[in-house]
């Protein structure tokens, strides 16, 4: 059940971003290579963070983007049409600090009532974690040059910059917090 999970997320997300977003699709293949480094953390959500690591940005799909804020594009989708499981909707509704970008755009009460946050606190770090220690074009980074290259791409006085210069100290404590986690593992 778990691969199939994982299969039909990684087909999911390639269908929606592999031939309208390359880039985009590079780089939620990257974060899910990411998830794949967290399984001895995280057990038995290994898989269903894996799949919410692929699917993060499947909003951004051109088709998808009803409200053009795609954590909400992007559960709509995966609840509506692909009666996804409940927390891998919400991870990705809520991925990365969501709530503090769909407050930016007036759009938090949709967001809260539609996908209440997780409650795994790790999980959710998790995610947060593989995206934000993951370039655009799929590859390794930390966590505060990946917020410096977002503030550059959007301007700091941008939405989505303001977004993510506020986001930026929680962003920064939970990679801390899976930092902690991977290195209390046994080698």
């Amino acid at each position: 059940m778990d691969d199939e999970l994982t299969n039909w997320a990684v087909h999911t997300a390639e269908a929606e971003l592999g031939g309208s977003l390359p880039r985009r699709w590079a780089h939620s293949q990257g974060v899910a290579a990411r998830a794949a480094e967290l399984r001895t953390v995280l057990g038995d959500d290994a898989h269903l963070l894996r799949a919410a690591a692929v699917l993060h940005d499947v909003g951004y799909a051109p088709r998808l983007a009803a409200t053009g804020f795609h954590p909400l594009d992007g559960a709509r989708f995966l609840r509506d049409v692909h009666e996804a499981d409940e927390r891998l909707v919400r991870l990705v509704a809520n991925h990365s600090f969501a709530l503090l970008e769909a407050e930016e755009r007036g759009l938090r009460n949709a967001l809260e009532v539609e996908f209440p946050l997780v409650e795994d606190q790790l999980l959710v770090d998790a995610l947060v974690w593989c995206d934000m220690t993951t370039t655009p074009d799929g590859e390794p980074t930390t966590a505060k040059e990946r917020v410096a290259e977002i503030v550059g791409r959007y301007g700091a006085d941008s939405l989505v910059g303001r977004f993510i210069r506020r986001a930026s100290p929680e962003i920064f404590a939970a990679v801390a917090r899976v930092e902690a986690a991977l290195s209390a593992q046994p080698r």
